[in-house]
């Protein structure tokens, strides 16, 4: 029986994979071929979905961007579309995969299969080892959050380890709000028991018997995996009260948001988690100490969870190897915006922006310079090509001004208006505020009231601006207050070019 994988991620199905799908077994129907139509995540090359790969002498081999009416060419393992072995595409080739290193490559659903790939293997180290000894490997792996602002997550974990309380939480913060980030959706579309083992071995080791994943309601498809990863892993013993036969109990239930974007922010997700508005807490207390329910709580972005089964499987010395500086393991990198080659590219720390953007991207999908790159959502700064020697780790962006957040990269060619861009940040944060402090509520519409003075040809509202800018990220309670200076100060100081014209168009 021939083998094939046709992706069920939310970009391929948006490109066409379910109609390829549909025309593969209607072909091999009719050419009385018997074939097995495996639905699996991206390979995380999206510019080639829908990936269609086909088992050929025991080797898989990539076809795409695959259409219905490349059915029959696939089926006889040739024509135009044809790529090769999929693990030889460079793309593949030169990644450090270990958090996606399923990804793509099993059904999602199937639990065999994940433990034939490595699943497993953490839990049950885990569940040999003291809560104190669970910690204490995160703290040498050197994992840092992958969603924010980079705090050590063994540090975190150890404050929920060490509080006394009755019941204890894990919570997955999988609000993945950021324009151009796409890594959350991924993993758990494609892999999502290596996010239930992350949580269960979180669970274990901060003495937490209750996770919760709170869920985008604007990812349908992740909802919809995730919820079945979660009673399958339940039926299998990997949750519930005698995990794996540990007699240890730990539980998930998903809890699908809203839409608001502050409900990335972790004290706004724990306030919707409990059924309250989704405002800001003012800190401290910690959620470590006093989170959901006012009871201590591990709250880790879905990448830094999914990669804690790795961790353990292969030791928490063998992750830390990999980067530099502080920067420990590997980071998702989540190529987007006008660029010729986007996608999910995973690799150690230290790879710099020029690399990333033109080397792996392809540089602009438009054929024209690139102009700057945002990294780290809407909140991100925007690095100019000047930059672009800069290498992606936590403390070598924050020395330039930037912010990895969710290693979101977003490309612009020159064409690209950056007073028009950050104005956009500053309409993004006055729309998306919670509205509990004054300088996010306020900061945030007088900021494109003033950018619009510029605009007009007000040359002295950029020193306004600046006053601000500096008020906003001294004094917001969280970070989309906090950090909207970041996009906007960048664009003002790495390309004054863009506001001084219109000084001079008024003039």
């Amino acid at each position: 029986m021939m083998k094939i994988w046709v992706p069920l991620d939310s970009a391929a199905k948006a490109l066409g994979a379910d109609e390829v799908a549909y025309a593969l077994a209607a072909a091999a129907n009719a050419r009385g071929i018997k074939v097995q139509i495996i639905r699996n995540g991206s390979r995380g090359m999206v510019w080639l979905e829908p990936l269609v790969e086909v088992e050929i002498n025991g080797i898989r081999h990539g076809f795409g961007p695959a259409a219905p009416d490349d059915a029959d060419d696939i089926l006889s393992g040739s024509g135009a579309k044809a790529l090769g072995p999929v693990e030889d595409l460079d793309w593949m080739r030169r990644q450090t995969r270990l958090t996606f290193a399923r990804c793509g490559v099993i059904d999602p659903l199937s639990l065999d299969e994940y433990q034939a790939n490595g699943g497993l293997v953490g839990l049950r180290r885990a569940i040999a080892m003291t809560g104190q000894q669970v910690v204490d490997e995160v703290k040498t792996s050197g994992l840092r959050g992958r969603g924010g602002a980079g705090f050590p997550t063994g540090i975190k974990w150890q404050t929920v380890h060490d509080a006394t309380a009755p019941q204890k939480y894990v919570v997955c913060n999988a609000d993945e709000g950021d324009s151009g980030t796409f890594a959350d959706r991924m993993i758990i579309e494609g892999d999502p028991f290596s996010l239930i083992e992350g949580m269960a071995i979180a669970g274990l080791g901060v003495g937490a018997t209750r996770g919760y994943v709170y869920l985008r309601s604007e990812y349908p498809d992740a909802i919809r995996v995730l919820q079945q990863a979660v009673r399958i892993a339940r039926n299998g013993g990997l949750l519930g009260p005698d995990v794996l036969g540990s007699g240890r109990a730990f539980d998930i239930e998903v809890r699908v948001g809203a839409g608001a974007y502050v409900c990335g922010e972790e004290t706004s997700l724990l306030n919707s988690l409990e059924g309250k508005r989704g405002v800001v807490r003012a800190k401290p207390p910690l959620p470590a100490l006093e989170g959901f329910l006012g009871r201590p709580t591990v709250v880790n972005n879905v990448i830094s969870l999914a990669t804690v089964p790795v961790i353990f499987e292969k030791g928490a010395q063998h992750y830390a190897d990999f980067g530099l500086g502080r920067s420990r393991g590997t980071v998702t990198l989540q190529i987007a915006g006008n660029v010729a080659r986007g996608g999910l590219f995973e690799t150690a720390f230290g790879m710099t922006l020029d690399q990333a953007v033109n080397d792996i991207g392809g540089g602009t999908a438009s054929g024209r310079p690139v102009k700057a790159v945002q990294v780290g959502g809407p909140l991100g700064a925007y690095m100019p090509v000047a930059k672009f020697d800069t290498p992606l780790g936590y403390e070598e962006l924050d020395s330039q001004g930037g912010l990895i957040g969710h290693a979101g990269l977003v490309v612009f060619d020159d064409t690209a208006d950056m007073l028009g861009m950050a104005r956009f940040a500053m309409e993004f944060c006055a729309v998306e505020s919670c509205g509990k402090c004054t300088p996010c509520r306020i900061g945030a519409v007088r900021g494109v009231e003033t950018i619009d003075r510029i605009a007009a040809g007000d040359g002295n509202a950029i020193g306004l601006l600046t006053d601000l800018c500096d008020t906003m990220r001294d004094g917001s309670l969280c970070a989309l207050g906090g950090f909207t200076p970041y996009p906007v100060m960048s664009a003002l100081t790495h390309f004054p070019d863009d506001f001084a014209r219109r000084k001079e168009a008024a003039e």
